[in-house]
């Protein structure tokens, strides 16, 4: 017992002169460096010296006062988003994305006119989406033509635009008798009629709303197909009734075109061989006016892809050949026999989809999707052709090619279900969760995730308009697209304000939320921004970007994004880019050289996040004057 004693004795002594030699060592040692410090800054009279306050009358006046040790700490912060940026010189402000030549100034990249041509005309292929490859980017802005001036403001423009935005007078002449479009002095005007409508789109509605229920909010969202200069989207507008309308750039020149300029949704597109960009149940009401599609060939496939973007009991309304063909199959120049035929099928077919046909009157047709599949599961005994589709995502549609099957319906328990949920009626429509989000379909969204979201864009609506004061000016902005929209916050936050925006849900984001878009009461597309949008220069007056360049930081390159957005940008619009600071240093740089007025401020998260918002507005500039283009030119080519 003495012996283990004395052991613990010595090596507590042990461990204690050990200890004792370790701090002696480290203080010698911390002394040898201080030392080396002051003689290598010049000596240990230097090296006091550099010890001493920068401004030593200040502190002594603060030491005497007494205030030096009263005065408390600032943690505030003192440098902003701003800072991170010096002004751009002039060699910066270079031009290094020229103006493309004059003849560019309503370039479509993915509906190029030359380009169409390589591709194949059965079912109109040759007209779908067909993108530049990298090659063939135009690495310049495309210029505004000559003359144009700032967009008219709604309401007035559904009714009248300026002529030299969109100089053309072909619709004039070839639908003249039909109340489409007149040129009147220095403005084209919009009389409100359509090929069936010559008396103007608001009395056809009128009709419309006698057959089914406009008013009471069950419907929201509209697709018009072939929709001519879109005048049934611009009235129904006033039923609180939002209209995606689209056309392909056809004969009936510049039609989306007029669309855009008036103040109304509107894309190019058409019906051929791949889906339409739109989610399936996406719309309350469908709309063809002598749209020329042919319904009933190609085993209905087209009245098939209606059907998957067609809400459960949703609308399709008819008019024009071949209905009332008893009455008009002389003017069509067509026998009554084709015609009738053409009607059969479409009969036919829309049985076979388990559509009931509500009411045939005048011109007007009008067809409902059932609200569940339940009947027609059964049915399919009788109607073997369209099977429905297997293992197939229905919101799946960006290059996804059509198939003549049946989209099912989520499953319903009893015949007089909703498949899906039902929706809100409209204004409630709109903060009500979407059954998409109910039913758990989208993984990790919840009502909670939902709520809190449509709370936070109103907090950043606020202050966007504190820093944007056009945004804040009601109807400086009439066409407003989102880049990325999530849930569309953005959009449900303006609904007060006179605007559209256009939601468009990158094709690459983790969670496909264009469904919840639509069953909110708003409307937009699929996109991938590596590629142009089906849509025509100067089409929009504002642009949000959220995180759209962090999500293709490495898929494409910036600079080819931002050409993009000038393109479809109109002259004096605005941007706001929303990232990570790094990437908006990137991205401010290119926005100079494209000639925007740009600044950099701090997001709602401070000085300390990482977060930041770019605002920009695009110059106003555009081409030359004919005469003084020949003269450039001529001095060029001497």
């Amino acid at each position: 017992m003495g012996t283990f004693s004395h052991l613990i004795h010595y090596i507590t002594l042990k461990t204690k002169k050990l200890r004792f030699y370790y701090i002696a060592g480290t203080t010698i040692l911390c002394s040898i460096f201080y030392l080396i410090g002051i003689w290598r800054q010049g000596g240990i009279v230097a090296g006091a010296a550099s010890l001493r306050p920068c401004n030593t009358s200040a502190a002594a006046a603060a030491a005497s006062s007494g205030s030096a040790s009263n005065k408390p700490l600032d943690f505030t912060a003192h440098h902003s988003a701003g800072d991170l940026l010096r002004a751009p010189s002039s060699a910066v402000r270079a031009i290094h994305l020229p103006p493309c030549d004059p003849k560019f100034s309503e370039y479509t990249p993915c509906e190029d006119v030359d380009r169409s041509l390589k591709f194949d005309r059965v079912r109109l292929i040759y007209r779908e989406r067909h993108c530049p490859v990298r090659d063939e980017l135009l690495k310049c802005r495309i210029p505004p033509p000559y003359g144009y001036r700032k967009p008219v403001r709604w309401p007035e423009s559904r009714r009248s635009v300026w002529f030299a935005n969109v100089p053309h007078k072909h619709l004039t002449v070839e639908k003249a008798g039909q109340n489409w479009v007149r040129v009147e002095g220095d403005r084209i005007r919009f009389p409100g009629g359509g090929t069936m409508f010559p008396k103007g789109a608001d009395v056809y509605i009128d009709e419309i709303g006698k057959l089914i229920n406009l008013r009471d909010g069950s419907i929201r969202t509209a697709i018009d197909t072939g929709c001519g200069v879109a005048s049934w989207g611009a009235y129904l507008l006033s039923w609180n009734i939002l209209t995606m309308s689209f056309a392909p750039r056809d004969t009936h020149e510049a039609q989306v075109q007029f669309a855009l300029e008036r103040g109304v949704p509107a894309l190019i597109g058409v019906l051929a061989s791949i889906r339409l960009p739109y989610p399936s149940r996406a719309f309350d009401m469908a709309h063809c006016s002598r749209c020329l599609i042919p319904w009933g060939q190609h085993d209905g496939i087209y009245l098939i892809e209606v059907d998957r973007i067609l809400r459960p009991g949703g609308y399709w309304i008819l008019s024009g050949p071949p209905i009332n063909w008893e009455k008009h199959w002389k003017g069509w120049q067509r026998t009554r026999e084709d015609l009738k035929a053409e009607q059969d099928v479409i009969e036919s077919v829309a049985k076979s989809l388990c559509w009931k046909k509500l009411v045939q009157r005048d011109d007007l047709a009008i067809w409902r999707k059932p609200t569940n599949h339940i009947h027609c599961i059964i049915n399919r005994k009788v109607f073997k052709k369209p099977r429905f589709c297997q293992a197939q995502d229905p919101d799946e549609a960006w290059y996804t090619k059509m198939e003549t099957c049946l989209t099912p319906l989520p499953e319903a328990s009893n015949i007089k279900e909703i498949a899906g949920g039902e929706l809100a009626k409209w204004p409630e429509r709109l903060t009500a969760v979407p059954p998409r989000i109910t039913s758990g379909s989208l993984e990790g969204i919840t009502a909670e995730v939902f709520t809190k979201d449509t709370e936070l864009w109103k907090k950043r609506l606020s202050a966007y308009k504190t820093f944007d004061y056009q945004l804040a000016e009601k109807g400086r902005y009439r066409n407003l697209l989102d880049m990325n929209s999530h849930f569309g916050g953005f959009a449900a936050a303006l609904v007060d304000d006179p605007v559209w925006v256009m939601n468009s849900v990158p094709v690459e984001a983790e969670v496909n939320t264009l469904g919840v878009i639509y069953e909110r009461g708003l409307i937009g597309t699929y996109q991938n921004w590596c590629e142009a949008m089906s849509t025509y220069p100067r089409t929009y007056d504002f642009i949000h970007a959220d995180s759209v360049f962090s999500l293709y930081k490495n898929r494409c390159d910036a600079e080819y994004i931002l050409l993009e957005m000038d393109r479809i940008l109109r002259p004096q619009g605005s941007v706001i880019i929303r990232d990570d600071v790094d990437v908006l240093v990137n991205v401010k740089g290119i926005a100079n050289e494209l000639q925007w007025e740009t600044r950099m401020v701090d997001s709602e998260g401070g000085p300390y996040g990482r977060e930041k918002l770019l605002f920009a507005v695009k110059t106003y500039w555009t081409s030359p004057q004919a005469d003084e283009q020949n003269q450039q030119g001529s001095k060029t080519v001497s």
